[in-house]
This record gives structure tokens, C-alpha cells and sequence, in this order.
């Protein structure tokens, strides 16, 4: 899960992923509980703040972190 905005999506994400803005992720978000999530932000620090909301939400989420460190395949 892409958390960055929108705008940075487009330029360039991760091969697959989907983009919610850390800012939007609530309890009305709904994703599968079964699936593990993972999260990145072009720094790292949205995808922690994501990271925290989602596991407080009872998802099982691994931090990814900054976007450029990210080894998988982008688009």
C-alpha cells in the first residue's frame, strides 16, 4: 500500500500496489483482515503513522518504509 498522495502515486508506485493516503486510513477503510499489508512513503514517516493506524485497526502491516530503498519492481 502506497500511503503517499495521490500526485506522488502517479509519477511512479510499486508494481501492484494501491494507493490510500496515510491521512485517509480510518476505520472506514476496508481492506482483507486476512491479508498481510505492507506499507511505504517516500521518507518513511507516513508509512509508520499508517503502519500504526492500520495494526490498531487489527491488520497485520509491515512497515516497507522510504519508496527509493525499496528493491521491488515499480511502475
Amino acid at each position: 500500500m502506497d500511503v503517499r498522495t495521490s500526485e506522488e502515486y502517479k509519477e511512479s508506485h510499486v508494481k501492484g500496489a494501491i494507493n490510500i493516503p496515510y491521512d485517509e486510513i480510518n476505520e472506514n477503510v476496508e481492506l482483507d483482515k486476512e491479508k498481510t499489508i505492507l506499507v511505504y512513503c517516500r521518507s518513511g514517516r507516513r508509512s509508520k503513522a499508517a503502519y500504526d493506524q492500520l495494526t490498531s485497526l487489527g491488520y497485520e502491516v509491515y512497515d516497507l518504509g522510504a519508496y527509493d530503498s525499496i528493491t521491488l519492481d515499480k511502475e
